[in-house]
């Protein structure tokens, strides 16, 4: 029976034994609905024994341990009375509560306490069915209840109902159920970053990352506002002109470019650094003692790549790659010939840049190993087949091939060849593959020789879907699509997450690579530090170039103002806590080390902020005079980001103050009036993706 609490919640679920061998179903057919087979009997290489993924209690964790901002109260982030949460609650027999959020598995719950209502107002004896098994339910007693308990119950009934009525009518037909996760999500971070703007100059830095790089605001409507003084608006034309010039002189000089994929190149290996069969690691190398030990932790969390790199003549992604396919056994199961995949490993972690600070080789070879690690997770045992094992691996090691260093909103920002190629749709990622793909066509390259026409194709597509759910901006979606499916499930008590289908294997696939490419907080605090600087640096490059360029700086990316520590505080609360804390839901109680390691460092991060007063904001006359202190901005006043457009007046609206430090074209209202909070409206500038 349902109960009002803070918040929503669910009960657990049906162990029983007939339920819990329906996870090890032989491997599904997706053949007429969801996409090429991808396998058609157990003696298949890439077959798999199951397809279910059971759903463990949480047992008590969620009080053990910070939740992130998911699970607050909807009263702080709801906007219209349609949108609130009846904050309904399953209550198990069993197994305590577990914590539902997001919308979809919410009207599953409310309509699951009107049927159970609507039995104790009538009583009405049902039919044992799915709903109510016969085997699962108690003998039926006639319910006998006051007048004015019936009258509180039957309302409450109502009130239930009407609330999933209203929810089911915001549902648009051309969108998924999932996107009511993603809205709800994007409105909760939203005003979370505009309380964080309020505290500091800092913290308004961090909002904005976290808000342009996370958050896809391709169908957000820009809203017209104030525009700069005039000797702003001429300044920022002859940036345009010059820009314009530049990229002019570049498509002459490039050509003929865009009938080819930017990039690849022949790539010579040096004796030093070959490898070959006779190689134990793939890679040629006088420190095969301590590669060895390095290794010895392939199937660890928090592998020491950095060593491994340092051991390895600089090839770790061959290496790890290497390690990772005799492991599994994926050489002899799809018969790839040792020299053409040392080949082709040479080559692709040749097409990553040395010269770029963190999106390099050991980066790949990190996500490669991290996605090997979650692959192997004891609550993924014998779920996917052998052909999603290898797309998985294989779409990790390819997923940052030839990145630049730079981010894709630089890329657009700049119209460069690889923007205009792929319409400012994940830029990065679709080069990533395009380039991945093309180097399995170099001299002894193809590891996927010897796979059929339907395993390649198949293989293909999945690391597409793979590979271009590493775009960050892509995160919130991806977050609410794998937290409606897990808490669906729960609320519909079926105990067992049936993989049955290519779009919910697939849903869990992208997910995984996702958490691997943010793996970074969640591993031991000297690699996580070493990873930080990293990104750091390449920001921080990328920032110079905008610079050089007149061009905008994007948030985080100038190194005379970000705040480091600030920013991986507010990266792991709300990025990287909540997508972990959804996979140690799917997988629980497997990943409860790594969450523990994550609020250790972010801990640690935590209490190193300076204590010191963050810096003022500043305003600068743009003609290289002194900055000046704003003045008269009381520190708690409340503001919002808004977007200067060129097309307006002369003069602005009384109120507006400019902020430059490389955040040309924004500008900060006060809004004292505003009793109900802040809200964010970000320009759609993104940093560089970690």
């Amino acid at each position: 029976m349902f109960r009002r609490s803070p918040r929503c919640r669910v009960g657990h679920f049906d162990f029983s034994e007939e339920v819990v061998n329906r996870a090890h179903l032989p491997a599904p057919s997706f053949e007429a609905e969801n996409g090429p087979l991808l396998c058609c009997s157990p003696s298949d290489p890439q077959a798999s024994p199951g397809s279910g993924l059971v759903l463990h209690p949480n047992l008590a964790s969620h009080g053990q341990r910070r939740e992130s901002f998911l699970y607050r109260s909807d009263s702080d982030y709801e906007l219209s009375p349609k949108s609130l949460s009846r904050n309904s609650s399953i209550v198990g027999e069993l197994y305590g509560e577990d914590l539902i959020v997001t919308p979809f598995a919410q009207v599953l719950a409310s309509l699951r306490t009107v049927r159970n209502n609507f039995t104790t107002l009538t009583n009405v004896q049902c039919a044992s069915n799915k709903r109510s098994p016969a085997a699962n339910q108690p003998s039926v007693t006639k319910v006998c209840l006051s007048d004015e308990s019936y009258q509180k119950l039957a309302m409450e009934t109502m009130e239930e109902l009407d609330w999933c009525l209203d929810q089911l009518e915001t549902i648009q037909t051309y969108r998924s159920v999932s996107d009511m996760a993603s809205n709800k999500f994007k409105r909760m971070l939203n005003r979370e970053l505009s309380h964080l703007s309020e505290m500091s100059r800092s913290g308004n830095q961090v909002s904005e990352y976290i808000s342009n790089t996370f958050l896809d605001k391709q169908n957000e409507l820009e809203l017209p506002c104030p525009v700069p003084k005039s000797r702003e608006r001429k300044r920022r034309q002859g940036q345009q002109q010059h820009q314009q010039q530049q990229q002019q002189q570049q498509q002459q000089q490039q050509g003929g470019m865009m009938t080819q994929i930017s990039g690849v190149r022949k790539v010579s290996h040096t004796p030093s650094i070959s490898g070959g069969t006779g190689n134990r690691f793939g890679v040629k190398t006088d420190q095969e003692e301590l590669l060895s030990k390095d290794l010895e932790d392939i199937n660890k969390w928090g592998l020491n790549i950095f060593r491994v790199a340092e051991h390895s003549h600089n090839r770790p992604l061959t290496c790890i790659m290497y390690t990772i396919f005799q492991e599994r056994d994926l050489m002899r199961t799809f018969r790839i010939p040792t020299d053409t995949f040392v080949t082709f490993m040479l080559t692709l972690e040749g097409h990553y840049h040395s010269d770029v600070a963190y999106h390099n080789s050991l980066h790949a070879a990190d996500v490669a190993q991290s996605t090997h690690i979650l692959l192997s997770t004891p609550a993924l045992d014998a779920v996917f087949t052998d052909l999603e094992i290898l797309a998985a691996i294989f779409a990790a090691a390819i997923h940052d091939v030839d990145h630049p260093g730079v981010s894709n909103q630089f890329l657009i920002n700049t119209n460069s060849e690889l923007a205009l190629m792929y319409n400012d749709e994940s830029v990065l990622e679709n080069h990533h593959l395009a380039v991945g793909f093309k180097l399995l066509q170099e001299d002894n390259c193809d590891i996927f020789q010897n796979l059929t026409k339907k395993q390649r194709q198949t293989l293909r597509r999945m690391v597409i879907d793979m590979v271009l759910a590493t775009d960050m901006s892509k995160h919130m979606s991806l977050l609410a699509n794998l937290k409606t499916m897990v808490e669906t499930k729960k609320v519909t008590s079926s105990g067992v997450l049936l993989l049955d289908n290519y779009t919910d294997r697939m849903q869990v696939l992208r997910n995984m690579v996702h958490c691997a490419d943010l793996s970074n907080p969640t591993k031991p605090l000297d690699l996580y530090r070493q990873w930080t600087d990293r990104i750091m640096d390449e920001f921080f490059h990328q920032g110079d170039r905008e610079r050089e360029r007149g061009m905008e700086i994007s948030p985080m990316c100038d190194k005379h103002t970000a705040s480091v520590e600030r920013t991986q505080v507010g990266f792991i609360d709300y990025i990287v806590h909540p997508l972990w804390e959804t996979w140690a839901d799917l997988v629980h109680p497997d990943a409860q080390d790594i969450l523990d390691m994550l609020e250790d460092n972010r801990n640690w991060y935590q209490s190193m902020i300076p204590q010191s007063p963050s810096p003022p904001f500043y305003t600068s006359d743009r003609e290289g005079g002194p900055r000046r202190e704003v003045e008269g901005v009381p520190v708690a006043s409340k503001f919002q980001f808004e977007l200067t457009l060129d097309d307006q007046d002369e003069d602005g609206e009384s109120g507006m103050m400019e902020t430059t430090d490389g955040h040309d074209g924004v500008t900060l209202q006060d809004h004292p009036s505003d009793p109900d909070g802040v809200d964010m409206a970000t320009r759609d500038v993104s940093p560089a993706e970690t």
